[in-house]
């Protein structure tokens, strides 16, 4: 028998205790008190990234720009077939449309390196693992663009699908049978990769916004392409 004792029956009799309240790791995150956490590292590197830098803020503009742009871009054309018709052709539109893109990203690009330029090195990261560690992302990053380029075509990678140009199936192979959206992901380890070189906290900080931006491009890209082929399948349907 368990002992009378209410403490003692909670503690060696939990079956006869059905409502039992069963706390998490840690008695659950609300008791976990938060002053107590050493946060000297995050604040060591926040101390060097000077957020009022006109570089620093041109690259984050930059960054949330490009998906943006050209999300909204590609959804009006599928909506009214304007650069189509503008251009005459929907391939014509379509590589008109991903030769801008690529310029807007070169100039990404180029904005995240003057802001890590013009920003200080933090000593914590000039480490030769880290610089290593940068070098290996930036090739794995390099590897899964290249690759899924290759694998989804110009008009593949470049939205062909908004200007009425599917694919005859959704591709699985390489990379995509790794990892979702090979081509966000690889662009982004590309950028962390440059910010380990660089031991730039300013890099770190500019390649969680692109993270970030590729994650919210995500949840309105892949949805509405869904619907695309969907559609399409359901006009097979009534043919």
């Amino acid at each position: 028998m368990c002992d009378s004792n209410a403490a003692a029956a909670r503690r060696d009799c939990p079956a006869e205790n059905p409502h039992l309240e069963l706390l998490d790791c840690c008695g659950g995150l609300n008791n976990v008190d938060y002053s107590k956490m050493d946060l000297t590292l995050m604040e060591d590197l926040l101390r060097h990234i000077n957020f009022y830098d006109s570089s620093f803020c041109v690259a984050v503009i930059a960054i949330v720009f490009n998906p943006l742009f050209w999300n909204m871009v590609a959804r009006w054309e599928h909506r009214t077939r304007g650069l189509s018709r503008l251009f005459g052709s929907p391939y014509v539109a379509c590589y008109c449309l991903g030769f801008v893109i690529i310029l807007l990203n070169v100039y990404r690009s180029h904005s995240i390196t003057v802001a890590m330029k013009t920003q200080a090195r933090w000593e914590l990261m000039e480490r030769t693992d880290v610089f290593y560690t940068g070098i290996a992302l930036m090739v794995m990053g390099t590897l899964l663009v290249v690759i899924s380029f290759l694998v989804l075509g110009f008009t593949g990678t470049f939205l062909g699908d908004y200007f009425g140009i599917l694919m005859d199936e959704k591709v699985t192979g390489f990379p995509f049978n790794l990892i979702e959206n090979p081509m966000y992901w690889g662009s982004t380890a590309n950028y962390l990769g440059l910010a380990l070189v660089g031991a730039s906290p300013a890099g770190f900080l500019l390649t969680l916004v692109v993270a970030v931006a590729y994650k919210v491009a995500i949840i309105f890209e892949g949805p509405f392409t869904e619907q695309i082929y969907q559609e399409r399948s359901l006009r097979f349907k009534h043919k």
